[in-house]
């Protein structure tokens, strides 16, 4: 003779077992410490961005800029007038391009220098890494300047056709 008096005791007496299994092994995985991610500091560089855009206002935008129209066209493969027509353009329609304020209260990159960076990364090819030299603009900074530059520039197409 059984001790069981019927199968739905015998049913209820696995079931909560099973249960009292289940919520351990939820309990215990739940307190399994996750590892912190790592944290990675970045090195502050003074790239000296105004300066940056000080020297390239002087050399091709000023009065009497120090380069002439002929070089800004062969220089940028276009003429002065459409280039700033693009470089506002884009800085009136893609966020990213107005120039606002860092976390130190800096005022951020002109329009002009991440426009500059893009155009000529296009133009000719050349690595992010070397926007830094002239325009002041670190290889991630020029990487980005150049994915929202067309960004904006397909967005542009987009909407005028």
């Amino acid at each position: 003779m059984s001790n069981w008096s019927s199968d739905e005791e015998v049913d209820e007496m696995v079931e909560e077992e099973v249960d009292s299994i289940v919520e351990e092994i939820q309990y215990n995985y739940t307190q399994e410490e996750v590892p912190p991610a790592p944290i990675f500091h970045r090195v502050h560089i003074n790239r000296d961005r105004e300066g940056g855009h000080i020297r390239l206002w002087n050399d091709y935008f000023s009065k009497n800029p120090t380069y002439t129209n002929a070089t800004f066209r062969r220089r940028f493969r276009m003429n002065k007038p459409l280039f700033i027509r693009i470089v506002n353009t884009i800085e009136n329609g893609v966020p990213y391009f107005r120039q606002r304020r860092d976390a130190t209260g800096r005022l951020g990159l002109f329009a002009l220098q991440k426009c500059t960076a893009g155009i000529r990364m296009m133009a000719y090819g050349c690595s992010a890494d070397a926007m830094d030299e002239y325009l002041r603009l670190a290889e991630s900074t020029a990487h980005k300047c150049l994915e929202k530059f067309v960004d904006g520039v397909i967005i542009f197409l987009e909407t005028s056709i």
